[in-house]
């Protein structure tokens, strides 16, 4: 005998599986901040740190600058809430000409694997946060990364923290075939 309402059940749980991509516990906020409530020097995007000679680490720190605590909503696209992936493919567009897909699972398929020891600006960085949870970020340079979090909105993160250290998953570098430059849609974006 079949339970009442099990196709509808199974559907529903299907489609919250999948729009839980990069949903999450909240981060535990562990990164300290100094007595004027700046982060500490390794935190914060206008310190030079790591390979300055990339041509996306300008851009990046100019999107860091441009999002900076715009709030996580699952699903969101805009500056009323953006999610990681959303974030992620916002980033990629409007920043460096490139187009990536919309989620996490897709974003984690794309390019090439790399090892954490040889992350560059640019490359996404991937989390496992839950069960089947993931969660993706654009590495900065400097153990940093830059990302939509889902306690704190779009923020710049240390892969060192203790709760990112313990969830890194994996890193993918996407094949830019030219230089990046700026494109111009930081007004459609705001």
């Amino acid at each position: 005998m079949k339970a009442p309402g099990g196709g509808a059940g199974l559907g529903l749980l299907v489609l919250i599986a999948l729009l839980a991509g990069c949903a999450s516990r909240p981060m535990p906020a562990v990164e300290s901040r100094d007595a004027g409530g700046e982060p500490p020097p390794l935190l914060r995007d206008d310190v030079p740190v790591g390979d300055t000679a990339s041509p996306v680490l300008p851009l990046l720190r100019e999107q860091a600058d441009a999002w900076r605590g715009v709030p996580y909503r699952l699903g969101g696209t805009d500056r009323r809430g953006v999610d990681c992936s959303a974030f992620v493919q916002i980033t990629f567009q409007s920043r460096l000409g490139v187009e990536v897909p919309r989620t996490t699972e897709q974003l984690a398929r794309e390019g090439r694997r790399v090892p954490r020891d040889d992350l560059a600006p640019g490359d996404l960085v991937f989390f496992k946060t839950g069960f089947r949870q993931r969660h993706v970020g654009i590495y900065m340079g400097g153990d940093r990364f830059l990302h939509a979090s889902t306690s704190r909105g779009v923020m710049t993160s240390s892969l060192n923290n203790v709760y990112w250290r313990r969830h890194y998953w994996k890193a993918r570098r996407l094949n830019l075939t030219e230089p990046p430059s700026a494109v111009s849609l930081s007004d459609e974006s705001r």
